[in-house]
């Protein structure tokens, strides 16, 4: 039975075929991505030789007109601009072996880019969903597994961590600790992307939650410097807490699951609702530019928008989360008797 490489080889000359085969050789031993990785490489390429194919072309004589072409096609065609972009960075990846290989001598799609893809908002809590996800009370469980996941739903969502950085965290500061809480100066020392540290202020609620878990994780611990552990004391994975927040969120009554990245957007939407001081929320969150920060200023509007069209009296705009404003007129309010 034919493998799906082999039946997308067949779109492709002899030669052409040659270099796709020794090319996902080397990105599967060599390189040793995943097979769904080399899966994907594979249609990049099949795709690439039937375009080259139709403009007559072998895979060198690509130049980088075809490779604009062929994007302004994509795009045309409805293909998103994220798409695009993997798209071409399986193409990208592919000429800059043949160029080591000396097999061309450019690679044509060098500084070609996709269309810009439109950014969706983050997906954030309300400041009452928040709370009633915080404050909630898991009467069915141990006392101890309800006592860490209280303790990781105020961290995350009063720190505003990633869970990397959360499942980073160890019960002290030491050498090898990627990162702790200052109980006594109530902060968190957290390291982030790009092997950046900073420190995140910790409220009274998250410190208490903190203290109580402490308490039963006694009972647990076993030579794990991690500060969130399971029953058997080893440090808890990203998955199993994003497991265990989803399955808290619905005992809480939600109305969506909620993933630890919620919590972090909520939390900087909050802080910025509150305060407006996007430099301080860009600090907090670990953001290398403000204009990653910048995301929860629409966030921030949609949230005045829903205040003016409850509250004002003369209000014309009627919008929901996520959806374009439309115009619609509001009826009259009946007299006061």
């Amino acid at each position: 039975m034919r493998t799906r490489t082999e039946s997308a080889q067949e779109a492709l000359s002899a030669e052409d075929g040659a270099l796709v085969r020794r090319y996902l050789d080397h990105v599967r031993v060599e390189k040793r991505l995943a097979e769904r990785t080399v899966i994907l490489y594979t249609g990049d390429l099949q795709r690439l030789g039937q375009l080259a194919s139709k403009a007559g072309l072998d895979l060198r004589q690509v130049q980088n007109a075809h490779v604009r072409r062929w994007v302004a096609q994509m795009h045309s065609a409805g293909r998103s601009g994220r798409g695009i972009a993997l798209i071409l960075s399986g193409w990208r990846g592919f000429y800059v072996w043949l160029g080591r290989q000396a097999l061309v001598d450019h690679n044509p799609v060098q500084d070609v880019r996709a269309p810009k893809a439109s950014k969706p908002l983050p997906k954030a809590l309300g400041v009452d969903e928040s709370i009633q996800l915080a404050s909630h009370v898991q009467t069915g469980d141990p006392p101890g597994l309800a006592a860490r996941d209280a303790c990781v739903t105020e961290l995350l969502y009063g720190c505003g961590l990633r869970i990397g950085e959360l499942v980073g965290l160890d019960v002290a500061a030491g050498p090898r600790a990627r990162g702790w809480i200052d109980t006594s100066e109530g902060e968190a020392h957290v390291l982030g992307k790009g092997s950046k540290r900073r420190s995140v202020p910790v409220g009274r609620a998250a410190l208490s939650a903190l203290a109580a878990w402490l308490e039963h994780r006694a009972a647990w611990a076993g030579e794990d410097p991690a500060l969130f552990i399971g029953a058997q004391g080893q440090r808890l994975t990203p998955q199993h807490l994003r497991v265990r927040l989803k399955r808290r969120s619905m005992l809480a009554g939600l109305s969506t699951p909620v993933h630890p990245h919620m919590l972090r957007h909520s939390f900087a939407s909050h802080v910025l609702q509150s305060s407006g001081d996007l430099r301080a929320v860009q600090e907090l969150l670990g953001h290398a530019s403000i204009g990653t920060t910048q995301v929860y200023t629409r966030l921030d509007f949609q949230h005045l928008a829903q205040v003016y069209d409850a509250a004002h009296p003369r209000a014309q705009l009627v919008r929901q989360p996520g959806e374009p404003s439309t115009v619609a007129p509001r009826p009259p309010k009946d007299p006061p008797g």
